[in-house]
């Protein structure tokens, strides 16, 4: 299976940023998708941002403008850059991917969730 590791998050104060990263593991990887989710407190978890392997992204109307996503496909690993942050950014961020991995089976096709990180935006 593809497990990814996130990192970044923190307390910022309104109006600061942030950058969040998530790698995939593995070494043999065929990356299609990669995407942000956030989950606040007492919602459901809702899609920020989601770049393709074509690069053409597309954001959430409430980011659109302030948060940038990008990918290095040769790390297998894709960023969110976070800017002129809001209070109701608060949330725990999760990074997805999907596409396939190749083990003693041959390829087999994957959806990953990472962990999750806590981004706090806050004065």
């Amino acid at each position: 299976q593809v497990q990814l590791v996130e990192s970044g998050g923190g307390l910022v104060q309104p109006g600061g940023s942030l950058r969040l990263s998530c790698a995939a593991s593995g070494s043999m990887i065929s990356i299609n998708a990669m995407g942000w989710y956030r989950q606040a407190p007492g919602k459901e978890r809702e899609l920020v941002a989601i770049i393709p392997r074509s690069g053409v992204t597309s954001y959430a109307d409430s980011v659109e403008g302030r948060f940038t996503i990008s990918r290095d496909n040769a790390k297998n690993t894709v960023y969110l850059q976070m800017d002129s942050l809001k209070r109701e950014d608060t949330a725990v961020y999760y990074c997805n991917a999907n596409g396939d991995y190749y083990s003693t089976y041959g390829w087999t096709t994957f959806r990953s969730w990472g962990q999750g990180t806590q981004v706090t935006v806050s004065s």
